[in-house]
């Protein structure tokens, strides 16, 4: 019996330190999707029309390795300046961590935007692009996808301006880009 209760507690302990409250984009995007002030939204790859006949080999590799887009976007507007500084500085502090890992940063203060990745440089789960601007607010895209490195990154950026974007996939950031 002491046996089993020690297992039991063993168990229980394991599962409680595993549970992690540390603030994480993902969480960030689930709690602040139904916010108001806030546009969330998930485009597939299909975004991305193009003749996948026509495409190079490490294109197809490229456009293989994305999985999907999480973009969370704050509208700034006249009323709610309190909250994009608030709802900024988290999105920064998230950043923060070890585990994303800055690329690039440009601009400073009101106008800004960072790329920041997950993973090593070889085997990268996610891309972020945190881009803010004093007029507008800001957004925080999320590029996720299975062991994508840099080159791929670029191939998708080059595969973006060639093909004919489905915009109806980004209807709802129209608003923010006004």
């Amino acid at each position: 019996m002491k046996t089993v209760l020690y297992l039991a507690l063993l168990l229980a302990s394991l599962f409680l330190s595993s549970c992690n409250n540390e603030p994480t984009l993902q969480k960030y995007f689930v709690e602040s999707s139904e916010k108001k002030g806030f546009i969330e939204l998930d485009v597939s790859p299909s975004i991305i029309n193009i003749d996948k006949t026509k495409l190079t080999a490490e294109q197809k590799t490229a456009l293989g390795s994305l999985d999907k887009m999480n973009i969370l976007a704050f509208n700034l507007d006249k009323k709610n300046k309190a909250q994009y500084d608030v709802e900024s500085q988290k999105v920064t502090q998230i950043l923060k961590n070890e585990k994303y890992q800055e690329l690039m940063k440009v601009g400073s203060g009101k106008d800004a935007a960072s790329v920041s990745f997950v993973g090593d440089e070889n085997h990268i789960n996610e891309f972020i692009l945190f881009a803010k601007k004093k007029e507008n607010g800001f957004a925080v895209v999320r590029i996720l996808g299975n062991d994508m490195n840099p080159n791929n990154i670029l191939n998708m950026i080059s595969l973006l301006q060639s093909s004919n974007i489905d915009m109806e996939q980004l209807k709802p950031l129209q608003a923010l880009i006004k």
